[in-house]
């Protein structure tokens, strides 16, 4: 009879964990970020259950260490914030009406820029393309954003291919998602990439998400 694996090879047979970081500012889209969140905080290995080891770690960065005001009112406390976190394997940069200021903050720019530099993927949600576009990230890239903000994405960065029919447009090591409740399925798109889409099914069912995957 063959042994049992042990405890250290049992280990490293287990997916590695991944640290998703997810940007949060005043007047951020609440679903933008929370969506994500809830993919990436839920996502175990295809028939495993909440127990088993989580494949990802996501923390929301701001700023500064200070309540964050989101849409609609919902006060939100950060884990960290961008001068003292953890290296993230994954960003997520959500939307909101808060992009229209934070897109002329160099100082969280040029943090989305430097990430990029280090992280596996980059990611947006909502108009969140509008600050990966600031920093050139989006040039000769095709990208998404919120249906409404397609012509002034496409008027401000010429060098971007905006399509306004996608939910979740995958170039490669950048990702873009359509508005609000579309970064959920962008964040399942990520767990498939990474995991396969049997554990991205799986953790559309657990969040009792109907999940049409595109690709």
């Amino acid at each position: 009879m063959k042994d049992a694996p042990t405890n250290a090879s049992a280990k490293e047979s287990e997916p590695r964990s991944r640290t998703v970081g997810i940007l949060i500012f005043d007047d951020v889209e609440v679903l933008d970020f929370c969506g994500p969140f809830e993919v990436f905080a839920t996502a175990r290995p295809a028939g495993e259950h909440s127990d088993a080891p989580p494949l990802f770690t996501a923390v929301t960065i701001a700023e500064a260490m200070r309540t964050v005001t989101c849409r609609g009112g919902l006060l939100v406390q950060p884990n960290a914030t961008i001068a003292d976190h953890p290296p993230l394997d994954v960003l997520v940069v959500p939307g909101g009406q808060g992009t229209r200021r934070e897109r002329h903050n160099e100082r969280v720019l040029d943090w989305i820029a430097a990430q990029d530099r280090s992280t596996e993927l980059t990611t947006s949600v909502c108009t969140g393309a509008f600050l990966l576009a600031e920093q050139g990230l989006l040039d000769g890239r095709r990208a998404t954003t919120h249906w409404g903000s397609v012509d002034w994405m496409r008027s401000e960065y010429p060098g971007v291919t905006m399509l306004g029919d996608q939910r979740v447009v995958d170039e490669g090591r950048i990702i873009t998602s359509a508005g609000v409740s579309a970064g959920i399925d962008m964040s399942l798109h990520v767990v498939a990439r990474l995991h396969g889409r049997e554990t991205a099914a799986w953790t559309a069912r657990r969040m009792e998400y109907d999940w049409h995957p595109t690709a």
